[in-house]
């Protein structure tokens, strides 16, 4: 935990104009840094709050904070920036502030997928009455949700009302959820699988040519975790046996030559789950909240154990 900090050593760097926060502590000094933006200003920065969306290489400018104390990720993911981070530095990632919008993303790429909505906007396109009164539902469908953590659980919650069956999975069976050791006998009556799992060297190609075989032929699988979590070349070599929905993809961007875009049954969506309207305001009470924290010296919110 860092030393409560003074006036004249705390510098706050943030990714937009400190006006956007309703109630910044008084005695920080504020910068704001940019994708684009000379990265000088990170030198003296003690409390860095990163940007969303930007890709950042973090490999060279982390060493480069030599007062650096603090990091707030604006993600629930810090795979991308746990690996460059010293010793003595806290990591906090953003834990709650993407629950509700990426919830919401699970639900709509389940049921678009469940009840084909692709299929029926590619017959609006071609101006065809594509009709289907026998096509599968989301109702008395069993969902496993691989990471129970608090998307996952607010998923879980929005899904209560479409009468299907949800199983959390978790590393160690935590808050009534399976543990990860009963995954693959979970997978063969699973109709539905969502990955909301961290990406590390534990989960990485987690769901490999195995994993997909144990899937029924019809299943579903949805990634709203980290492209890498899930073995393209396996996923290419079953998709039409079993579906997809993406929201993250390996390699990310996807170049528009992959063979990924064209598999049968696939729907991908370029990895924006997290971003909408529901976390402007959520984010700026983290980090609110946060700041607060590091002037008294307390405790960081959602620490990162490394």
């Amino acid at each position: 935990m860092p030393s409560p900090p003074t006036t004249t050593t705390a510098v706050v760097t943030l990714p937009f104009p400190v006006s956007r926060l309703q109630d910044p502590p008084a005695g920080l000094t504020y910068n704001e840094f940019r994708e684009g933006m000379d990265p000088e200003v990170l030198r003296t920065t003690t409390f860095w709050v990163t940007p969303y969306t930007a890709k950042l290489d973090y490999q060279h400018l982390i060493p480069r904070m030599e007062h650096l104390q603090v990091i707030q990720s604006q993600s629930a993911g810090v795979d991308d920036i746990a690996p460059w981070v010293p010793a003595g530095t806290t990591l906090c990632n953003a834990r709650g502030v993407h629950d509700p919008a990426t919830a919401e993303m699970g639900v709509a790429l389940i049921l678009a997928s469940i009840r084909q909505l692709p299929r029926f906007v590619k017959a609006q396109t071609e101006r065809v009455w594509d009709s289907d009164n026998a096509g599968p539902s989301l109702a008395d469908r069993h969902v496993v949700i691989v990471g129970f953590g608090s998307i996952g659980q607010a998923l879980a919650r929005r899904l209560e009302g479409f009468e299907c069956t949800v199983t959390g999975v978790t590393r160690s069976g935590r808050d009534g959820s399976a543990p990860m050791t009963e995954l693959p006998q979970l997978l063969p009556s699973a109709d539905v699988v969502v990955l909301l799992t961290p990406l590390n060297d534990e989960t990485h190609h987690l769901v490999d040519a195995a994993f997909l075989a144990r899937m029924h032929d019809g299943a579903l699988l949805v990634n709203l975790s980290r492209g890498p979590v899930v073995d393209t070349d396996a996923l290419l070599a079953e998709a039409g046996r079993i579906s997809a929905a993406l929201d993250v993809t390996d390699p990310e961007p996807l170049p528009a030559d992959h063979p990924l875009w064209a598999a049968p049954s696939v729907l991908i969506t370029p990895h924006s789950a997290g971003g909408t309207t529901a976390m402007l305001s959520r984010v700026d009470r983290l980090v609110e909240a946060q700041l607060a924290r590091y002037v008294a010296g307390e405790p960081q919110l959602n620490v990162i154990q490394r």
